[in-house]
């Protein structure tokens, strides 16, 4: 990659679909945390991998909270895009929506950020583009993950405070 160079947020959205199967499933036929977190990886991976035209590898997860259940047969909804860069590392925002696809309803189940670090064929960490966000759409998007993130990251404290 060359100095200066950048890639835009439209660049990097990616969205994937799994259908629960029972091999994904807990006792109670919901989808297991591990199987959706790993869904989640790949996902904002995908995403990673397209913005800086480089293999990437996972270097943190933040705090992940489960809103909803994901059932037997539903469809898993994840949707990725970068929201900011470092030298080498690259944040996502991971989002996950459940759907019943026999009456097409959907529901927030979970989300997280993810960084990624770029890495070049010799498995070293390699420059990333910078993040161009030139519509108003990506903007609102990178200001709400960087909002979200902050605030997450607020609660956290506070927590570990309490």
């Amino acid at each position: 990659m060359t100095d200066g160079e950048t890639a835009t947020l439209a660049e990097s959205h990616t969205e994937m679909t799994e259908l629960v199967l029972p091999n994904d499933t807990n006792t109670h036929g919901r989808a297991l945390g591990g199987a959706v977190l790993h869904w989640m990886d790949v996902c904002g991976a995908i995403a990673a991998m397209r913005f800086a035209t480089s293999g990437v590898v996972t270097a943190a997860m933040d705090h992940v909270d489960f809103k909803s259940p994901i059932d037997l047969g539903e469809v898993v909804v994840v949707e990725a895009y970068i929201y900011d860069t470092g030298r080498t590392s690259i944040d996502v925002n991971v989002e996950v929506r459940a759907e019943d696809p026999r009456t097409g309803d959907e529901r927030d189940a979970t989300s997280s950020f993810f960084t990624f670090v770029a890495v070049d064929d010799d498995g070293e960490p390699t420059t990333v583009p910078d993040l161009a966000c030139p519509t108003e759409g990506e903007r609102r998007l990178r200001d709400a993950a960087v909002d979200d993130r902050a605030a997450q990251l607020e609660r956290l404290v506070e927590r570990m405070e309490g």
